[in-house]
């Protein structure tokens, strides 16, 4: 299998804004030739004696539009093959040393996605266009822009480019304007590096460790958990317990669940496009609570009970329910209140004895769907009453 390489070109009119693009693994990236990087001055373009590459805005109004006659000609060099400036390594970098990936014998694992829309060639290169007016910049579409071969990236100043440059380049490109963020930069370069390092870092190859991308925050939608190193205890803050078990599957658990959480409690709206399973829904929604209730029950009978209503709560999402039951004295003010429901329902005394039954444990469930789950264990026709609620420090 060949190995996938991406060629950036960037039109500027401050070329040296682009110089963060030759340090540490993007720099690396060029260096080995999985990333080549050309910079275009846009005022090689420019008007007149000044090189000029903007006007006033059509119709009035405060700032200055960048011209579409400046813009067209650069980005139709470019498509033509205009080399610009080749960016190199600011440092070089040492190769001798196995990679993970290489000392593992991972196979790469590139992204399946793609951006190719209904009209559009995939021949065509990638215009990228960064503009707050744009569509939100996505890990999804890191993803599948890392598979491209070719991406331009034109950076705009002052007011914006004319948009009837973006008009044009679709005979040539596929056009895509694109938002980093709700806020307003002084131009587009800052954003260039912002997606253009969140392109690349995903291609195989550029960083050691195929996993380290895979496990990002937005890369299954939803955000990364906190992360720990050496040493165990710092300044009297230890790190999980889980994370020194040796279990990788409770490690594994616990970085989902930690996920999840602050997923949660950062941005909850990525949740309603998750999916999630039984243990994640008990991650996010599961809550310490305690049944109280009064029943009548055999006592004999009780500890086969007592398994058939462990079984109904585990299966009801309950995990470790613990379930105790003590008989009530004969002078509890409360005793006569299910005795007196049984006689007027079954004409006699009951038999069986009145009891307390406590249910604590972590379930997901509402609180009276808890209690309906610890009745419905119960034998069946088992008189009751009684309520479920938090533990005290569960929101």
């Amino acid at each position: 299998m060949s190995r996938h390489t991406l060629r950036l070109d960037i039109v500027t009119i401050f070329p040296e804004y682009l110089e963060p693009l030759r340090h540490a693994l993007l720099g690396k990236a060029i260096e080995q030739g999985i990333v080549s990087v050309r910079v275009h001055d846009l005022r090689q373009w420019g008007l007149g004696v000044h090189k000029s590459v903007d006007a006033p805005p059509l119709g009035g109004g405060p700032g200055m539009v960048m011209r579409p006659d400046v813009w067209g000609e650069a980005l139709d060099s470019v498509a033509a093959g205009n080399e610009g400036e080749g960016l190199r390594s600011a440092a070089p970098h040492r190769n001798d040393k196995a990679r993970h990936d290489e000392v593992h014998a991972v196979a790469p694992r590139p992204y399946e996605v793609s951006d190719v829309r209904e009209g559009e060639s995939a021949e065509q290169p990638l215009l990228i266009v960064p503009t707050p007016a744009g569509s939100p910049f996505t890990q999804q579409d890191a993803q599948a822009w890392s598979r491209e071969s070719h991406i331009v990236f034109a950076c705009g100043r002052y007011e914006g480019i004319d948009q009837r440059v973006f008009v044009d380049a679709q005979q040539r490109y596929r056009v895509r304007e694109v938002s980093i963020g709700d806020y307003v930069l002084i131009g587009g370069e800052v954003a260039t590096l912002v997606i253009a390092e969140a392109v690349t870092r995903l291609i195989p190859g550029v960083l050691g460790n195929t996993q380290s991308h895979e496990d990002d925050s937005f890369s299954d939608g939803l955000l990364e958990g906190p992360s720990y190193t050496k040493p165990r205890t710092w300044r009297g803050i230890g790190a999980p317990d889980v994370l020194f078990s040796g279990d990788h599957a409770k490690v594994e658990r616990y970085r989902r669940d930690a996920s999840l959480l602050r997923t949660q409690q950062v941005r909850p709206e990525l949740l309603d496009a998750a999916e999630l399973d039984e243990d994640d829904e008990f991650a996010l929604y599961g809550r310490d609570v305690v049944t109280a209730m009064q029943v009548l029950v055999d006592e004999k009978r009780w500890p086969k009970a007592r398994k058939s209503l462990a079984r109904a709560l585990r299966k009801a999402g309950y995990r470790e329910p613990k379930i105790s039951l003590e008989p009530i004295g004969p002078h509890c003010e409360d005793e006569s209140i299910l005795e007196t429901d049984y006689l007027l329902k079954e004409g006699h005394p009951p038999l069986e004895s009145l009891c307390r039954l406590e249910v604590r444990g972590r379930t997901a469930l509402e609180l009276d769907a808890a209690t309906q789950a610890v009745v419905a264990g119960l034998p069946r026709g088992t008189y009751w009453y009684g309520s479920t609620r938090l533990v005290d420090g569960n929101a």
